[in-house]
């Protein structure tokens, strides 16, 4: 996987400033690797680390969701033929007609001449020298001597009903040859596709995404039910399947182990299940106590740490890692919040990069109430829109969840605190419809 190499600080792009009524709170730029970065500079590093994916052609049947990364043309004119637009008779002249079992074929080419008739259904070919389609309900067909049949209107037929050109779609009506039905940059959907069909296309060629998978750890884990004393349900594993897809992800398998260190190292390597996504998300094990293994396992591998912990609570403990042959590793403390925070936080923007999306910026929103300084930490509070209002929602505690199931956003309240009426940058959940004003 291609890699973007650092920019210098002169050659990188300054991340927004955010304004707010105790002055202006100036987020880092690109910050150095391996040391604890801002939330503000890890998130831009997540962004800033990969270069995009190549694009890929993908099969119709797979390509809907997926972006054009090259125009879609006609690859004839559409419809390629003329063709009726009714279920009835191609008719040659104003009538009445010699209806004929077929349509003769003179020199190779089906043709009719005048005052003949041959029955067509809708979509079918219009022979040479018809003049129009006779709808089925405006004729009717007569017996004559010898089973010599005849075609002649109704009584009740409309007017016009067989003027030259009635009922027939010309060849090129909806696109000719070379035009550009779909543009570069469209985002694929199950019409995109069929009209992609219609124009004789088999593949496209479409930005590739980064396939994701997962290692949850933790002995006490508990994946159904009730957990017992001592253990604790897995709530972030039933999650990331719904969100890596809004995040601009593949999501693959799961892969549960314990706390152990040949654990981790197995599972990292992918010796495991021969996992080769191009990203691996782990929760637990990125604090430093004993039985956290994912840094060690990290560099044991020859792996290198690129963002090694981040000034924001909750979520401190997160790690941003590029393992050898190209994968990147994104861990996720343990406790429910701190990882859904963490996770928005880098893998969103990496995921981002990698599927050439664009980098999400925080919106400036009046805070609906007081918070506290919290010194050298960036704090994430989930909250909810109030009438054009950040109000923070309550139960945020690390291991909660209730209050990032109410909010729409995240505040990112800086070290200084923020107060009532002051603008704060939000961050919008990813799967929240709400809109910032």
């Amino acid at each position: 996987m291609l890699r973007r190499s650092p920019p210098d600080q002169e050659g990188k792009a300054s991340l927004p400033q955010q304004e707010t009524d105790i002055g202006i709170y100036r987020p880092s730029t690109f910050e150095g690797l391996g040391v604890t970065t801002s939330w503000w500079g890890a998130r831009q590093i997540a962004f800033d680390y990969p270069a995009p994916l190549a694009s890929i052609a993908l099969p119709l049947t797979s390509a809907v969701g997926f972006t054009l990364t090259s125009d879609v043309d006609a690859l004839q004119d559409l419809p390629h033929y003329a063709a009726s637009a009714m279920d009835g008779w191609s008719v040659s002249g104003s009538g009445p007609w010699l209806l004929v079992p077929h349509a003769p074929r003179q020199g190779g080419i089906t043709e009719l001449k005048e005052g003949q008739a041959v029955a067509v259904f809708t979509g079918g070919l219009i022979p040479k020298g018809a003049t129009a389609v006779l709808r089925e309900e405006s004729g009717q067909v007569l017996e004559g001597a010898a089973s010599v049949r005849h075609l002649s209107l109704r009584p009740e037929a409309k007017l016009g009903e067989t003027l030259p050109g009635s009922h027939i779609r010309p060849a090129g009506e909806e696109s000719h040859a070379g035009e550009v039905l779909i543009p570069a940059g469209t985002v694929l959907t199950p019409a995109h596709v069929a009209l992609a069909a219609a124009a004789g296309h088999n593949e496209l060629q479409v930005q590739n995404k980064p396939t994701v998978d997962f290692v949850l750890t933790g002995s006490e884990l508990s994946t159904s039910g009730r957990p017992g004393p001592g253990q604790f349900r897995d709530t972030i594993g039933p999650a990331l399947g719904s969100i890596i897809p809004q995040l601009g992800g593949i999501p693959k398998g799961q892969l549960h182990i314990g706390d152990s260190y040949d654990d981790w190292l197995s599972a990292l390597s992918g010796s495991a299940d021969g996992r080769n996504s191009d990203v691996t998300i782990t929760t637990g094990g990125t604090s430093r106590s004993a039985t956290d293994h994912l840094r060690t396992a990290i560099t044991d591998l020859g792996g290198n740490l690129l963002i090694d912990g981040i000034a924001m609570r909750p979520g401190h403990p997160a790690v941003l890692a590029e393992l050898p042959g190209g994968r990147l590793v994104v861990g996720l403390p343990g406790n429910p919040l701190a990882a859904m925070v963490a996770l928005i936080t880098l893998a969103e923007p990496l995921l981002a990069a990698l599927a050439n999306k664009p980098f999400r910026p925080t919106d400036l929103v009046a805070s609906g109430k007081d918070l506290d300084p919290f010194p050298d930490q960036t704090r994430l509070v989930p909250c909810s829109l109030v009438q054009k209002q950040a109000m923070p929602t309550s139960y945020t505690g690390p291991g909660m969840m209730r209050g990032l199931a109410q909010a729409d956003g995240l505040m990112v309240v800086p070290p200084n605190g923020i107060r009532a009426g002051g603008l704060v940058p939000v961050l919008l959940l990813p799967w929240t419809s709400t809109q910032i004003q």
